[in-house]
């Protein structure tokens, strides 16, 4: 993707601005984007970085403040990080944190991602297989229920979808272990 300001290098800065529930896009390359935020007299951030902003966000929220809750005796028992560290710096000290200090980042994960489950994306390219695949496995797995509950109508429009499908897309395997 190019700057669609200059149209000549490629756009590595990009403003999301939302007015009024309307979402506005810009793509610029680092040299419009800085003279964009010179007009704008917007301070250029060069020290910007996640962990200072997910620190921001630990230390205003009255959930996370050592004040409310006392938290600052946990600490990770492989790299001996405490809480009150984790909270100044934003950033886990080894893998086991995120087991230690887990039940504490629930409620930012939900405040930041609106849900503590990772869903992810699909990439365009292989987003209609991949569908495919999890629509089988849940029909795959519906079935199943309805046979041990003895539906069997139901289970009979579920194989018959199934089979529609992998007939379809050319899947291979119509089995229920597959």
């Amino acid at each position: 993707m190019y700057c669609e300001n200059c149209h000549e290098r490629p756009a590595n800065v990009h403003f999301t601005k939302i007015v009024n529930g309307k979402k506005m896009e810009m793509h610029l390359c680092e040299y419009c984007a800085q003279k964009k935020q010179e007009q704008m007299s917007i301070p250029f951030m060069p020290d910007f970085s996640f962990s200072n902003l997910l620190t921001s966000m630990l230390q205003s929220d009255p959930f996370f403040s050592l004040q409310t809750v006392n938290r600052q005796d946990i600490t990770c028992n492989k790299c001996q990080m405490t809480y009150s560290e984790f909270m100044e710096t934003g950033r886990m000290g080894c893998d086991q944190c995120y087991s230690v200090f887990g039940n504490y980042l629930e409620h930012l994960l939900r405040r930041i991602h609106g849900n503590t489950q990772h869903l992810g994306k699909i990439p365009n390219r292989a987003g209609a297989d991949i569908k495919l695949k999890k629509e089988l496995t849940e029909l795959k797995l519906e079935l199943q229920k309805a046979v041990l509950n003895e539906e069997y109508e139901k289970a009979a429009q579920l194989r018959d979808k199934i089979k529609e499908l992998e007939k379809g897309k050319g899947v291979q395997g119509g089995g229920l272990n597959d």
